[in-house]
């Protein structure tokens, strides 16, 4: 009997030599994804004054096709965080599309998670440039605002294990072109603490850790190994260099990377865009497994029509290397 996407899927991230490469597709063309994503519903009670205002307080802006950016940071000062309350984990409306959802993509590798998280939450309550700030010259307050999201986040976890879903997903970029936006050291300290106590209450349930990460990480990533994220999601491998990821952490990590959204998905020809997925596929992927193909349209960063399919292409027809130990 074939395997379900779901096994196919699981072989790949515990690296049991799945029998083809498993792919995530992120926002159309989801018969081809092996993986389904969920995340918690609104509020019923919640009533939106404002086009884009969260139930956070802030508000999202666009002036494109992109998500945009928050503002309206509703954690202006010291007296705005003591009568700050954030939303309730358990608030009717939350969970009560997760039955149909479980239903209907039952054989598929089913994610749940808040969607953007942790630090980047952070800022958006109190303003990026304010908390980095924070951080270093008014560190109670920073950990005051970040225990705001945490707790919130850990209870929504607790919530998502009474279900059957496979994974639990992050979404917290940390990186310039370079590195990190703090230093190593602090990252250590004031955050590594708080996301093993949240992958932990996961795997206690059962379930794997997918960690989406944008910008340059290398500082990190073995750090995000040892606490115990299963799937990293990067999606600018380019900034690290295909063969450093490979040699570095090839068969500590299940790796979920695009055709690089900076570089190649954009401007590439078909031949590159092949040459680029089989370079993934080859150095990633030969650890009985350990790589995820991950596909969007970023029609918004310039990618055309026919790029998206080229790229859609190669992922689905790639053949899976020869594993090593």
């Amino acid at each position: 009997m074939p395997l379900t996407s779901k096994e196919i899927m699981l072989r790949a991230i515990e690296q049991r030599d799945p029998p083809r490469l498993p792919l995530h597709f992120c926002n159309r063309d989801f018969d081809w994804s092996d993986s389904r994503v969920t995340g918690p519903g609104w509020s019923t009670d919640f009533v939106c004054d404002k086009p884009g205002r969260t139930e956070w307080g802030y508000v999202w802006e666009s002036l494109d096709g992109t998500m945009g950016q928050p503002s309206e940071h509703p954690i202006i000062d010291e007296a705005a965080l003591a009568r700050y309350t954030p939303p309730d984990p358990a608030a009717p409306g939350r969970f009560a599309h997760f039955p149909d959802f479980l239903t209907e993509y039952g054989d598929h590798f089913l994610r749940v998670g808040c969607g953007i998280t942790g630090f980047n939450q952070a800022t958006f309550l109190r303003g990026f440039e304010d908390f980095l700030m924070d951080l270093y010259s008014e560190r109670a307050m920073a950990e005051r605002i970040l225990d705001l999201v945490f707790n919130y986040e850990n209870a929504m976890i607790e919530h998502f294990c009474e279900y059957p879903f496979d994974a639990v997903g992050f979404g917290d970029d940390w990186g310039t072109q370079q590195g990190l936006l703090i230093s190593p050291e602090l990252w250590r300290e004031v955050f590594r603490p708080r996301y093993a106590e949240q992958f932990a209450r996961i795997h206690q349930a059962g379930k794997k850790v997918w960690f989406h990460c944008c910008g340059n990480i290398h500082e990190v990533i073995g750090d995000f190994i040892d606490i115990g994220v299963d799937v990293l999601e990067l999606l600018q491998p380019d900034v690290f260099g295909i063969e450093w990821l490979g040699r570095e952490f090839g068969g500590h990590v299940t790796f979920c990377c695009s055709v690089d959204h900076q570089r190649r998905a954009l401007t590439g020809t078909r031949e590159e865009i092949f040459a680029y997925v089989a370079q993934l596929v080859n150095t990633l992927g030969k650890f009985h497994g350990g790589f995820i193909g991950y596909v969007e349209d970023y029609n918004c960063l310039g990618m055309q029509e026919e790029t998206y399919q080229h790229i859609c292409e190669a992922f689905r027809t790639v053949e899976l290397p020869l594993s090593i130990h």
